[in-house]
């Protein structure tokens, strides 16, 4: 293992990757490469939760090549971080179980997220899965997998990683030290709004901006985006505040005389909203450039999204085996099991020892 603390987190593969998933998550993600040894799990199990179908896994496929390609674009490095695919590491199904026993059911029903994404998906009471209920059970095998220290998450998963954090003090109360306790590290924007300014980013909700799409298609979405409803002309005073443009504005443009000159004139009646997004599109577009260069060098090199998807996935599974074995010692199921080995291999090799009648 480094000395170097570990950071652990990643994404379901739903496909590209947007603005909300940069600001929540990717940005801190590529700051903390230099200072921590950082892996990135392709959450493919964790689909399975509200999307088990053979034709949802089949789409999968293409969805993870296109969101390791958005981890490229925006600058992780495979030479500094690990990316690897859950499903492949097999130790994550062992940890799930073992820490299933250390979780209560009442505990992970509190959760109000598990209500939303079972909503999401259109489940009631009767058809919720044990798996959606289990989902953080899950993310804490992965957390502790490789013993991470630090998580960086939207506000929204901040509840999730602390169910990891009660995990890690039982099993190390009950079984010796063998885990840290993680972190949160919550990023600047932990929710970024959607452009219909009325939920988080969302592909699903048909509000997102992507950091693939080209400049004509950042333009448009930009020109639709939800502004104050109550100024229907642009001389009525409107108000800054809450108002996704300018949400966008503040995150995303570097030129911060522009937007307090564009804020002045908003809320004083002296500014449209046609030229207040003119702006927040070439601002975004400014943004956008590299990634969407990069991201279309990567896309030409055959085979490089797989061949780093397979060297971080070995590295996981050795890693992992190493965190299930150190668990299982801990507990004494090694123990258990060598034990029986042991006299079961000694009589065996006497019978083979004893002379034939």
């Amino acid at each position: 293992m480094s000395e170097r603390k570990r950071v652990l987190t990643g994404d379901r593969p739903t496909g590209k990757l947007h603005l909300g998933h940069y600001v929540g998550s990717l940005q801190n993600r590529v700051k903390l490469q230099d200072e921590y040894e950082c892996y990135f799990l392709i959450a493919d199990l964790h689909m399975l939760t509200t999307r088990p179908t053979h034709e949802d896994i089949e789409e999968m496929r293409e969805n993870i090549r296109q969101m390791v390609l958005d981890y490229l674009a925006v600058g992780i490095d495979p030479a500094k971080s690990t990316i690897y695919l859950q499903s492949a590491v097999h130790a994550v199904y062992e940890m799930n179980l073992i820490f299933e026993m250390l979780v209560t059911l009442p505990r992970l029903t509190r959760l109000p997220s598990i209500k939303d994404m079972a909503r999401a998906a259109n489940l009631d009471d009767e058809s919720v899965p044990f798996g959606l209920i289990g989902y953080p059970v899950l993310q804490a095998a992965d957390i502790l997998m490789p013993r991470a220290h630090l998580v960086p998450v939207g506000k929204d998963n901040e509840a999730h990683v602390e169910i990891t954090r009660e995990i890690a003090r039982r099993f190390n109360n009950l079984y010796g030290e063998v885990f840290p306790v993680p972190d949160v590290l919550l990023s600047d924007v932990p929710t970024l709004v959607g452009t219909d300014g009325k939920a988080k980013m969302s592909k699903s909700l048909n509000n997102a901006i992507f950091l693939s799409d080209d400049p004509k298609t950042v333009e448009k979405k930009v020109r639709g985006m939800y502004t104050d409803p109550n100024r229907i002309r642009a001389d009525i005073p409107g108000t800054v505040e809450g108002n996704p443009v300018f949400i966008y504005h503040d995150v995303f443009n570097p030129n911060k005389e522009e937007v307090e000159d564009l804020k002045a004139r908003y809320r004083a009646g002296a500014v449209g909203d046609v030229e207040v997004k003119e702006k927040l599109a070439r601002a975004l577009n400014a943004f956008l450039d590299p990634i969407r260069e990069r991201r279309a060098q990567y896309e030409k090199e055959r085979g490089l999204v797989e061949e780093i998807i397979y060297i971080g996935t070995l590295k996981m599974g050795e890693i992992a085996d190493q965190t299930l074995d150190d668990m299982k010692r801990a507990m004494g199921l090694r123990g258990i099991w060598r034990n029986i080995e042991r006299k079961a291999r000694e009589r065996m090799k006497q019978q083979t020892a004893l002379p034939r009648p």
